[in-house]
């Protein structure tokens, strides 16, 4: 029998320790007993008020997803200024110009801190959050192990650099999501959430006037649907104003519309025509619209939760915020 040395059980152990470590404290029902009602509370605020504007469910997966990738699933994304840095925050970055829903974000904390002074964390009321107005418009349900605190660091550099761009190419994506811990499968299903939602013209706009410089539109996307964009949407390159269906005919329903459109080139950013290039992405998405929608809403709420964990803070590591926007003084 093989006999490994005491110095290495040792090693072994600690390896053990830190990698079970982030997951041992984010748990299911973390405030089951310092603040039992949480989770209600924020789910029922969510159903009492969501539908009166059902467009923000996207907004909140949105941010959601920006959040965990810039000092992961901290909160970040909420502040309006850092304690420790003169510079711009997050939310003040281009990619977060357009998003909405922070009096939402606010209203919900104020209703936790009433009843549970400096327990709930910002960071775990965006994730319910999301996770609620998504199920509430209809959208799949996901576990949200919650324990998570709040960052004090926002950064505008930060969320330009590690938030992929709708420009994104496959490489970038690719890296992009690795270093979160991500797989091509999560680019795949995470990528579906575009199934909902607008976007607007300055994010895509080289597609339909200059791809890559060259005055003419990008020729992986489908002229037809580029031509139609031209005409009656983005009719000069930087509107900012109108309003574009990410899943044209769709984008009020999470489903496999988005997947579809993928596979006729209709995707409307770069970022989603490059998923069709690669062949393990364009069997991953050929896969899905071979299934079930239930299907893929399992597989959404598997890679859902895996985001969920990014770059966690736990324990003592950062901390409650009373205010989402404001660090504690």
């Amino acid at each position: 029998m093989r006999v490994i040395g005491y110095f290495g059980l040792i090693i072994f152990g600690v390896l053990a320790f830190m990698g079970s470590s982030t997951e041992a404290q984010l748990q299911m029902g973390f405030y089951a007993k310092s603040c039992p009602k949480a989770e209600k509370i924020v789910q029922d605020f969510v159903n009492k008020h969501i539908h009166n504007a059902p467009s923000l469910a996207a907004s909140f997966l949105r941010l959601n997803f920006h959040d965990c990738f810039v000092r992961g699933c901290d909160a970040s994304v909420l502040l309006n200024s850092s304690s420790s840095s003169g510079e711009q925050p997050e939310k003040e970055a281009i990619p977060n110009q357009t998003i909405r829903g922070f009096d939402f974000l606010d209203r919900v904390k104020s209703l936790l801190e009433d009843k549970c002074p400096g327990i709930v964390s910002c960071a775990d009321i965006l994730a319910l959050v999301a996770r609620d107005s998504i199920v509430a418009t209809g959208g799949p349900f996901w576990r949200v192990p919650t324990g998570r605190r709040d960052g004090v660091i926002s950064r505008l550099s930060e969320a330009m650099a590690d938030i992929p761009p709708p420009f994104a190419n496959f490489s970038t994506l690719q890296t992009q999501f690795a270093d979160k811990g991500l797989d091509l499968k999560d680019l795949v299903l995470l990528s579906g959430a575009h199934t909902i939602g607008i976007s607007h013209c300055p994010a895509f706009s080289d597609r339909l006037y200059n791809f890559s410089g060259t005055g003419e539109p990008d020729p992986s996307l489908d002229s037809e649907y580029a031509a139609n964009l031209r005409a009656n949407k983005c009719r000069t390159p930087d509107d900012r104003t109108t309003i574009v269906e990410m899943d044209p005919g769709s984008r009020k329903t999470f489903d496999l519309s988005y997947y579809s459109l993928l596979l006729k080139r209709r995707g409307l950013f770069e970022s989603d025509a490059v998923l069709i290039t690669d062949p393990v992405t364009l069997s991953l998405i050929n896969q899905l619209l071979s299934g079930s929608v239930d299907d893929f809403f399992a597989q959404f709420a598997n890679s859902m939760e895996k985001l969920g964990r990014v770059d966690v803070k736990t324990g003592t590591d950062g901390q409650i915020r009373k205010h989402c926007a404001v660090v504690n003084s």
